[in-house]
């Protein structure tokens, strides 16, 4: 097992549209003793009513999005290349049909309900504060729609307050 250290927002380094965009991140969650998670390249975070804040999107028929909804908060979860496969893998495959975390070898932490893993580099700890469906009438630039969501299963988009981040231990 590995152990990580706490540190704030302001001393998170890295690129973070890199880290989303490109090396992507596990957005995690449990419910009792199912936890799921799906990799994600869109999100960002920010400031939001005086908090740190991380902006994540769901599609509706997503499995984790079951599980964030019935918890109050989720973790996204960066991890060093070599993970590459196992991501794709979670951005492949449903958590209704396979145990993710089993077929990725991963081992869950849990922190105050928040799962995260034991082989992530960085861990983003996050409490719900909003959680709204996107609507299709609200994009001001109509091709978005068309080009993103030809099934139009718009994303759900949450607003999460980041209460910890835990950064691995070298």
């Amino acid at each position: 097992m590995h152990t990580f250290s706490e540190i704030t927002p302001q001393q998170l380094d890295g690129n973070l549209f890199r880290m989303i965009g490109e090396q992507w991140m596990l957005i995690g969650a449990q419910q009792d003793d199912k936890v799921n998670m799906m990799t994600a390249s869109w999100g960002g975070t920010g400031i939001l009513w005086g908090k740190p804040v991380v902006f994540a999107f769901i599609r509706p028929q997503r499995y984790t999005k079951e599980l964030v909804d019935a918890s109050n908060g989720f973790s996204c979860t960066f991890f060093s290349q070599e993970y590459r496969p196992q991501l794709a893998l979670c951005g492949s495959k449903s958590g209704r049909e396979i145990d993710k975390v089993g077929a990725c070898g991963f081992h869950v932490l849990n922190d105050g309900g928040v799962p995260y893993f034991d082989e992530a580099q960085i861990a983003i700890l996050c409490q719900k504060l909003y959680h709204q469906p996107m609507d299709p009438a609200c994009f001001v630039t109509s091709n978005l729609a068309i080009d993103h969501y030809p099934n139009k299963d718009y994303h759900h988009f949450y607003v999460a307050e980041i209460r910890k981040i835990l950064i691995q231990d070298a």
